[in-house]
């Protein structure tokens, strides 16, 4: 297509790069409309020219990012502070629950000292140890069952490798040498186990 001074034009080749160019020449025209009306820019008008406006439009957008910034920087901080408190005290309340556990050990101390009946002493251990299993399982720990089952390098540790008493062990644990515990079911002490060969 040929323009009126004789150049060549492209042609626009969808829908969307003509109404751009539509846009484009329509707002050129109504500036050009606003300029002839008014003798002068529209924007100085008002007083303010467009450098002006885009500075003081900069320095708002640089006021805004400081106050982000800054903010931002708190929230690290303040963090930051929360999550070292929250470290140095994660085992207060476990610490304070076992106490009484403490007590009751110190007691049973004393009490042998002057004890004469063994099987009294014995009871005593007996309940404190059962008292303190109690507490902990109430905290989310649990005892692994081993003995007899499966060896799982999962949740066993192999110490050592013993014949099998008879046919069913082989593979089995046949003894454990250290419990394994479970806090809420995620493995935090590997069973020490004898395996049946």
């Amino acid at each position: 297509m040929k323009n009126e001074d004789g150049t060549s034009e492209e042609k626009p080749t969808n829908m969307d790069e003509i109404f751009d160019e539509f846009q484009q020449v329509n707002d050129a025209r109504q500036n050009q409309k606003n300029e002839t009306e008014s003798g002068q820019p529209e924007n100085t008008q008002q007083g303010f020219s467009a450098e002006d406006k885009l500075k003081e439009e900069l320095a708002l957008a640089n006021d805004k990012f400081l106050r982000l910034y800054a903010e931002f920087d708190n929230y690290k901080r303040r963090t930051s502070k929360e999550r070292v408190e929250l470290l140095q005290t994660a085992g207060k309340e476990v610490l304070v629950s076992l106490l009484p556990v403490l007590d009751d050990f110190e007691r049973a101390s004393r009490a042998i000292e002057n004890a004469k009946d063994v099987s009294a002493v014995k009871e005593g251990i007996s309940l404190v140890q059962n008292k303190f299993k109690n507490l902990l399982a109430q905290k989310g720990l649990k005892e692994m069952a081993s003995k007899g089952q499966p060896f799982d390098p999962e949740i066993h540790e192999a110490v050592t490798n013993i014949p099998a008493p008879n046919e069913s062990l082989k593979g089995k644990v046949v003894d454990v040498l250290e419990e394994g515990y479970l806090l809420n079911d995620k493995v935090i002490r590997f069973a020490k186990v004898v395996v049946g060969a």
